[in-house]
């Protein structure tokens, strides 16, 4: 099996479909509006984008397609994906290797709402 740290550092687009699915299984146009809902819009995949990393995420067993759903409840036709074990550690990773570059920058005061240098700070 794979080492979760192997993935890193993950791509802005590949990172926002672990979370899409992190809480839910989603389908491909739900993970699209999920993305676009929490951004604002600043980040919209295109449907290329999208599915292509969703075939290399199946293809490393980070997601996996779910059980087929009540047709009465959806379309029949969607695939929907989840994380697996191993993409649940792989977005951990992921989470805590941005978080640590993160505290690098607030170490250096470069965030909004430190004093001292940085552009963001007060003087």
């Amino acid at each position: 099996m794979a080492e979760p740290t192997e993935f890193l550092p993950l791509s802005p687009a590949v990172f926002h479909i672990l979370l899409a699915v992190a809480d839910r299984e989603r389908h491909g146009y739900a993970i699209i509006k999920e993305i676009d809902r929490r951004t604002s819009g600043a980040v919209v995949p295109s449907t290329g984008t999208l599915y292509a990393a969703i075939k290399r995420l199946l293809n490393d067993d980070v997601i996996e397609r779910a059980e087929s759903r009540d047709p009465e409840l959806d379309d029949e036709r969607r695939r929907y994906y989840r994380l697996t074990a191993l993409g649940k550690q792989v977005l951990n990773a992921e989470t805590e290797r941005l978080a640590v570059l993160v505290g690098m920058a607030r170490d250096k005061q470069l965030s909004p709402g430190c004093t001292g240098g940085g552009r963001g700070g007060t003087r």
